[in-house]
């Protein structure tokens, strides 16, 4: 607890409050409501409500991603990364970076001209895909590297967008672990 006092000839009165920085306010506050999202600490009877999707156009189907979040993109990191802004929550947004579920995508600094090549179809492949901005997210966890998670993203117009980069061929399957080589 920080107290602030003014000399007695001052007219200021004194303050009494917390001093804890911003970014400890935001990173609890984020994880209470990432929390209660997920109905953790919630008691069995009480069910979190939905959060509220921002329409823009047609409302979409609701049979694209069940259970997921609405998210807004940001930008293309590579064939199979991506930033948004992701609505876990009434009037709470996080801007976090997604690396699909499932997929490998050829690397932009890659070791050969070969995957170099193919990474950067993959990347304006993913472009094209989301391009509209509007995204759902869902089967979100944590991922190896740490600094983004692992998620399935969605858009209304392609439905997954891990199954659509793998037909058509950008993409290769993947589930964890060693990955192979594009240079081979």
């Amino acid at each position: 607890m920080r107290i602030v006092s003014s000399p007695a000839d001052s007219p200021r009165p004194r303050r009494i409050g917390l001093s804890i920085p911003l970014t400890i306010q935001l990173a609890v506050s984020a994880g209470l409501a990432m929390a209660f999202a997920a109905g953790v600490g919630a008691a069995p009877w009480i069910k979190p409500a939905a959060p509220p999707v921002e329409r823009r156009g047609p409302p979409s189907p609701p049979s694209i991603v069940p259970g997921a979040h609405p998210a807004d993109l940001v930008r293309v990191i590579d064939g199979d990364t991506l930033e948004a802004q992701v609505h876990v929550w009434p009037g709470m947004i996080i801007t976090t970076r997604v690396r699909l579920r499932g997929i490998d995508a050829p690397e932009l600094r890659a070791r050969c001209g070969r995957e170099q090549m193919a990474a950067q179809a993959a990347r304006d492949a993913l472009a094209k895909l989301v391009a509209d901005g509007r995204l759902f997210v869902s089967q979100i966890g944590p991922d190896k590297y740490g600094g983004r998670v692992v998620a399935a993203v969605a858009t209304a117009q392609a439905g997954d967008v891990s199954a659509a980069l793998l037909q058509a061929g950008l993409v290769r399957r993947y589930g964890g672990g060693h990955r192979a080589s594009w240079c081979d």
